[in-house]
């Protein structure tokens, strides 16, 4: 039996088109349940997006968690070193919105390269996320950042993880004012100030950028970031990644958790991003696992939400009946739409239903007889 993409909605068409892709790239599928004790995520709350989660107690009396998260439950179940295990899944998550008494159950697809990894590795996940926007939007925008560059200019000039984190917030809202003030106020130089500053607003191309993020280095740490972003760069797109690769060190993650490379990719008619991810070693020795962890996930439920693909139809026809019209007529009408390559639906009234045209029944009839 073979079927038509026509028929698919946004999410469940981007759900066919990701799993095809990393399964070409050699990418295999990881199955979880919905549920997770809850100590895994009570013990790393500041690695989830939302630190509340949705608790239950089980038959035996164990506190368990509805999946508020897929990467810990991987990260539980890899192994601590080796060749890398290269995973894909496609899942739902569930969070609590903000006031605390709906549950929002969200469809996430992603992968995970988990392992003894080398840029090559790194390059292909860059590839494979710069690929996913595009399954899912003609325009669209992969941004790096390297928490490592940033950890480096923070640490050559002293400055404690409590002032960091501050710093790392106005880097992340491009604030460049509060950054120059928390500077002074630290009693930093004006000269790490104003390179902060400029790498906060810095925004382009990589090939045209790492020009001036060179300028901006002051160590060893920050030198190996930027030949690893380079590198990295440069594999994604002999691997086939477009030229829509951004740097933007306004993507800001926890240091506690990432170490490496961060990402988030935009696709235009979505508000929000619909990618994240990010190389997050230190996440791994958590777990004490001694290994390499980087990957990402896509909100492909952003898709079917309002300011989605706010241009997509419903349906090619929308036809109306009444009360009164024979519904075997009505049937042959439906058929013949469909059977013409239209996608149709057959309704009372119109209600919120996106439609290409409007028709009525007597409409049909008219142009039919």
């Amino acid at each position: 039996m073979t079927f038509s993409e026509d028929v698919l909605k946004g999410e469940e068409l981007a759900v066919v088109r990701l799993r095809s892709l990393y399964s070409r790239y050699g990418y295999t599928r990881f199955g979880m349940s919905k549920f997770e004790e809850y100590e895994l995520y009570s013990r790393n709350k500041s690695f989830l997006p939302s630190g509340n989660i949705i608790t239950f107690t089980d038959a035996g009396g164990k506190l368990m968690a509805l999946r508020p998260d897929v990467t810990l439950s991987i990260v539980k179940a890899a192994p601590g070193g080796g060749p890398p295990r290269k995973l894909y899944y496609s899942e739902n998550v569930y969070r609590p919105l903000h006031n605390g008494r709906e549950v929002r159950e969200r469809m996430q697809v992603g992968l995970e390269c988990i392992g003894e990894l080398g840029i090559y590795d790194a390059g292909e996940v860059i590839m494979l996320a710069e690929r996913s926007l595009e399954t899912i939007g003609e325009r669209r925008c992969l941004c790096v950042s390297h928490m490592g560059f940033l950890g480096g200019l923070l640490d050559g000039a002293g400055v404690g993880s409590e002032q960091g984190a501050e710093l790392l917030k106005c880097v992340s809202g491009r604030n460049t004012s509060d950054i120059r003030r928390l500077g002074e106020e630290y009693g930093l130089s004006d000269e790490f100030c104003e390179n902060l500053a400029e790498l906060a607003s810095l925004y382009g191309p990589v090939g045209e950028k790492l020009d001036i993020l060179r300028s901006l280095s002051i160590n060893g740490v920050t030198d190996a970031a930027l030949d690893e972003l380079e590198q990295t760069y440069l594999t994604a797109r002999r691997l086939g990644a477009g030229d829509d690769i951004n740097i933007d060190f306004s993507i800001v993650n926890d240091m506690n958790y990432y170490s490496g490379i961060i990402f988030q990719g935009f696709v235009e008619g979505i508000p929000s991003a619909v990618l994240s991810g990010g190389r997050y070693d230190k996440l791994l020795r958590r777990f004490g696992k001694h290994a390499g962890a980087i990957g990402f996930a896509v909100y492909v439920d952003l898709l079917e939400r309002p300011g989605g693909q706010s241009g997509k139809l419903d349906v090619d026809v929308l036809l109306l009946y009444g009360e009164d019209d024979d519904p075997l007529e009505l049937a042959g009408a439906v058929r013949a739409i469909a059977e013409g390559g239209e996608s149709v639906r057959a309704t009372s009234e119109a209600g919120d239903t996106r439609y290409g045209r409007l028709l009525s029944l007597s409409e049909w009839r008219s142009a039919n007889t």
